[in-house]
């Protein structure tokens, strides 16, 4: 058994609709098409959401809401991942770096969620009330970076 053997099973391939071979076929003339007009010609291909030419419905639907193009996003990092990183001092090449953070240039917000593991000086774009809070009660410093 080699490679230049292999066959698909009986049956599960079908040989190809020969179309527009005369009317014993079935499928002569218009070769499975239909009558005239758009649709029959060859290279007719329609667009997404084409609906013969009435007003599509993404049209039709009345627009909401608003995209804000000033939104600020921020990669969320809870007090409990800071721990993983093992440095006293924790910046966001330290979090990428322990792969807390995909990229260092992403802005990041520290948040409140588990307890801090000893004395650490973090420096993030934001932190939420409980984790700055959680950062200095356990004698660390939490400094933002940049502008907020």
């Amino acid at each position: 058994m080699n490679l230049s053997n292999l066959k698909p099973a009986r049956g599960a391939r079908h040989s190809r609709k020969r179309v527009g071979r005369g009317p014993g076929s079935g499928q002569g003339k218009t070769a499975g098409s239909g009558s005239k007009g758009q649709l029959a010609g060859a290279g007719f291909s329609q667009k997404r959401g084409f609906e013969g030419g009435q007003m599509p419905l993404v049209r039709r639907i009345p627009k909401r809401g608003f995209t804000n193009i000033f939104r600020e996003t921020f990669t969320e990092v809870n007090v409990d991942c800071l721990g993983r990183v093992g440095k006293p001092e924790i910046g966001p090449e330290d979090l990428v770096a322990a792969g807390v953070v995909k990229s260092a240039r992403e802005r990041i917000k520290v948040l409140g969620r588990g307890e801090v593991a000893g004395a650490l000086t973090v420096r993030a774009h934001k932190f939420s009330a409980s984790a700055k809070e959680k950062i200095e009660a356990a004698g660390g410093q939490a400094l933002l970076i940049g502008k907020n």
